[in-house]
């Protein structure tokens, strides 16, 4: 591959998930997509399909919702052979104390208030929930090999960001800059925090964009990964994108 040339990058939200559709704050608690989450699962790899690219390697995070969206987005276009990377720095943003609870009946509890700041701020985290806590992930076997110093129990848009842009600058964006085509299938917030650096979109505007379930983003990057296009290839399910 050469140095300088475009290159695509696919940003894929997992399909709905159990507690998408229960309204529920789910954040690194691993569950499982609905059958409606398959089908958009399903749908991305068909919508892939129409666009014809070789990818040459995938990343996901080490949560199901987002390996079974990647694993059926590939299997749709034929490339469940590309080297595929899990990364913890990729999963969702930690709820912390949230975890699990009902968002309605949240705000019925918190005020409605206190709840868009848990959910919209950039810098504000939900309450932290300690080490012996069930959904803390330092009690998760797929974390056991981790310093649990490291692990979350609880984050703000900005302390996800600050753990998954290190990573994709690491080990995602050289590919980019060698002209590779790379997919991604993570989740709503992880995806934020790509976008907000990949955009250049401001602190206080990233938390307002919102990232469809199943419906694949295509980004054509130039030199500097800079963003040339951008489009979600459904489009009767298109969000609105940053200015770029």
């Amino acid at each position: 591959m050469t140095k300088n040339v475009k290159s695509k990058l696919v940003l894929v939200r997992h399909g709905q998930s159990v507690w998408n559709e229960q309204n529920r704050f789910t954040g690194w608690v691993d569950v499982d997509l609905t059958e409606q989450g398959v089908r958009e699962a399903k749908k991305a790899g068909d919508l892939l399909a129409k666009e014809e690219i070789r990818f040459d390697v995938a990343f996901t995070s080490y949560q199901k919702r987002a390996i079974k969206t990647l694993w059926m987005t590939l299997e749709g276009i034929d490339q469940m052979y590309i080297p595929e990377t899990k990364a913890w720095q990729l999963n969702e943003r930690h709820y912390g104390a949230l975890s699990g609870l009902n968002k309605e009946e949240t705000r019925e509890k918190h005020g409605a208030e206190q709840v868009h700041i848990w959910r919209r701020s950039f810098d504000i985290p939900p309450p932290q929930i300690d080490a012996d806590h069930e959904y803390h992930p330092a009690n998760d076997p797929k974390y056991s090999h981790y310093d649990p110093a490291i692990l979350p129990g609880g984050e703000s848009l900005q302390m996800t960001t600050d753990r998954v842009l290190p990573y994709f600058n690491a080990q995602i964006r050289p590919f980019l800059e060698a002209g590779g085509n790379v997919i991604i299938s993570a989740h709503g917030n992880s995806l934020r925090a790509l976008m907000k650096d990949l955009f250049d979109v401001a602190d206080d505007d990233i938390p307002g964009f919102e990232f469809p379930t199943g419906n694949p983003l295509l980004l054509e990057l130039g030199e500097g990964q800079k963003v040339l296009s951008a489009r979600y290839l459904d489009a009767d399910r298109a969000k609105d994108l940053p200015a770029f």
